[in-house]
């Protein structure tokens, strides 16, 4: 049990973070061998190895080895009353539909955006990928300099690698649906 929990936190951890095995490798100075054989969970790593995984991605060595204190493996929500995360002036309110299961490699969000609501004029740059569906409304996608206007029905999936922003270009209330991946680490 205990070789299989810190192989896939290991391997979830490195593909959050979209390295490669030879990558962390080379930053935590152990063998890839090594870590293959962890993330398969063949083998219990020595605390000198983990203390070195989890300095190459600026963690606690505990949180290879402990179990998630809160976190469930299933999260019913009903009429999307999730988790609220997020709310900036009245003009945009994020929900959780994810938020409590247990080391989630994506999180799904209900997003409700204000007329002339918009994430800025700056492009947004991270890891991994985002799908957008709208339930409600219309929106604007600027996703690596090319315009996507989205209306009820439609949806959008890109890389977060590409400079991204939106704008709600409904004349009251859109509505979204966001699958982000990996999950984004969200407090309250």
């Amino acid at each position: 049990m205990v070789k299989q929990l810190i192989g896939k936190k290991l391997k979830a951890t490195r593909l959050r973070n979209d390295m490669t095995i030879q990558e962390l490798a080379k930053k935590s100075r152990v063998s890839s061998n090594m870590i293959s054989r962890i993330e398969r969970g063949l083998t219990i790593p020595s605390v000198e190895i983990l203390m070195k995984l989890a300095e190459a991605f600026g963690m606690s060595i505990s949180f290879f080895v402990e179990e998630a204190e809160r976190g469930t493996l299933i999260v019913p929500t009903i009429q999307r009353k999730g988790e609220p995360i997020f709310f900036f002036e009245d003009k945009h309110q994020i929900t959780s539909l994810t938020h409590g299961i247990r080391d989630p490699g994506f999180s799904v969000f209900c997003d409700t955006l204000e007329e002339g609501c918009s994430s800025g004029q700056g492009g947004m740059v991270h890891t991994g990928e985002e799908f957008a569906y709208v339930l409600k409304g219309k929106m604007q996608f600027v996703i690596d300099g090319q315009n996507y206007v989205l209306e009820e029905g439609d949806s959008i999936v890109f890389k977060a690698s590409l400079p991204h922003r939106w704008d709600n270009l409904h004349a009251g209330q859109t509505e979204i649906l966001w699958v982000v991946s990996p999950a984004p680490n969200v407090s309250q």
